[in-house]
């Protein structure tokens, strides 16, 4: 089959040093549009909420039409993306994306809105895997890829909390729809700049199995359904067993396809490195824990402390920063510590930080309790994401770059989805049986669902200690 993208000129060597770290600029834009998107409605919700005149049972597929359409469609990205060449599928997943946004934004009722924001999520389960294996693609010097993978994650990273911050500026000042709005301006100008500085290169030619995403993501929409519903139902309900037992039948059904079929969506060999599988597990696992705190922290400053959505998203900078400044010091050690020396350590200093939280009670200080508690989860997380995301996508066929890179954001969204939604349930199964005041439960949800998050970053640290023993932060580097 012919290339499905235009070669660079012979002789090519990539783009100059300049127009690379341009490259980076975009390819980091839409990294951010990805990540953001899955919490900038989050603050905005209430609003919406009023405007449009949905109830409550409703509001939530305003968050996971986004969460679910990208999780369970980002294999199925990855490997569009290897046909049809990673600067194609960037530029036609912004132009999907801004214009979902648009649709989602003019929304006249929940139905467009959630459609808007399911179509934004398919349009991100393309950008993501595209936009990773940009930057393996782009820079082959190992010491600019540390620090081009050291901005990725920082940027990743601090999505979601930037998300936050710029929803409740938006909300509080422009309305709630300029939350959706912001993607068309900022995709509009992104892709003027990715066709002048992003690096032509040619597709590969592989079958796309569509059986294989439909299986994995209706494994993945089954789970959180059930996780999602065991806090109104109850863990032991039939809605729940049905639920959780069909999406775990889904996911065997697609590993099994995965083994036989002859051109997989997921080649299994790609899990069967240990190192890799366990990068993937410990980039889910961060995540879990970073969203776990923005969902309980979320509620404590706008119910508890009664935060303005602004003032929720400024009081979450201090994370972000803390991400940021991590992920910068270990994509400088990137090159020359292994991975586990980054990653058990950044796991342990952010389950500290989840630890902190279960000391939360209603008349916790921010400055006390609350800003170190962050500190901590963000130091560790910045040290985790950036080489766990060089190993997962590095020393592998570039023909499976896109299909790794997409791997690793699932990894991320399984983790954000499931993770939230089953601590979210733990928390409300707390605050119903504490036996105190409404407000008192409330915070006492929040602090047992925060103590198992911190306990599964610990088990995790154990695993990634052993399983990453032989394995250097930079290992696709080299390959």
């Amino acid at each position: 089959m012919p290339s499905t993208s235009t070669a660079p000129p012979p002789g090519s060597a990539g783009p100059a040093t300049a127009s690379r770290w341009v490259a980076l600029g975009v390819i980091a834009v839409a990294q951010l549009m990805v990540a953001l998107d899955a919490t900038i409605v989050n603050v905005a919700l209430p609003t919406a909420q009023a405007s449009l005149g949905f109830d409550d049972a409703q509001r939530s597929w305003v968050i996971t039409a986004y969460t679910l359409s990208f999780a369970g469609l980002l294999l199925l990205g990855g490997r569009i993306c290897d046909r049809i060449g990673r600067r194609r599928a960037l530029l036609i997943g912004l132009t999907g994306f801004a214009l979902s946004s648009a649709l989602a934004g003019a929304a006249g009722d929940l139905s467009v809105l959630v459609a808007g924001r399911a179509l934004q999520g398919g349009c991100a389960a393309l950008m993501a895997p595209a936009a990773l294996s940009l930057i393996a693609v782009t820079f082959t010097d190992p010491r600019e890829r540390g620090k081009a993978f050291g901005i990725f994650g920082a940027v990743a990273s601090s999505g979601a909390v930037t998300g936050l911050l710029l929803g409740g500026a938006l909300t509080e000042y422009a309305g709630w729809r300029w939350c959706l709005y912001v993607n068309v301006v900022v995709a509009a100008v992104a892709i003027v700049v990715a066709r002048r500085v992003l690096p032509i290169g040619d597709g590969y030619a592989v079958r796309i199995d569509v059986a294989s995403g439909v299986l994995a993501t209706g494994a993945l929409a089954a789970i959180v359904f059930a996780c999602s519903n065991a806090a109104t139902y109850g863990w032991g309900s039939a809605r729940v067993l049905l639920a959780g037992a069909t999406g775990l039948v889904l996911g065997a059904a697609f590993l099994v396809r995965q083994a036989r079929t002859e051109h997989p969506l997921l080649p299994l060999m790609i899990l069967a490195d240990r190192a890799r599988a366990t990068a993937y597990l410990a980039t889910a696992t961060s995540v879990i824990g970073t969203f776990g705190m923005f969902l309980m922290l979320t509620y404590h400053f706008q119910v508890v402390l009664g935060y303005s959505p602004l003032h929720t998203g400024l009081a979450f900078l201090p994370l972000n920063l803390a991400v940021i400044a991590s992920s910068g010091v270990a994509s400088r050690l990137m090159g020359s510590v292994a991975a586990r020396a980054l990653v058990v350590p950044g796991l342990v200093v952010a389950s500290a930080g989840l630890g902190l939280l279960t000391r939360l009670e209603p008349s916790s200080g921010y400055l006390t309790l609350i800003l170190p508690a962050m500190v901590l989860v963000g130091a560790g997380v910045g040290c985790v994401f950036t080489p766990s995301i060089g190993v997962a996508t590095g020393g592998i066929d570039p023909r499976m770059a896109g299909i790794a890179a997409a791997t690793a954001n699932t990894a991320m969204q399984i983790g954000g989805s499931v993770g939230t939604a089953a601590l979210n349930t733990i928390a409300i199964d707390a605050t119903h049986g504490y036996a105190g005041t409404p407000v008192q439960a409330l915070v006492h949800g929040f602090a047992t669902a925060t103590s198992v998050a911190a306990v599964v970053l610990v088990v995790v640290a154990v695993v990634v200690a052993t399983s990453l023993r032989s394995h250097r932060a930079d290992a696709g580097q080299r390959s």
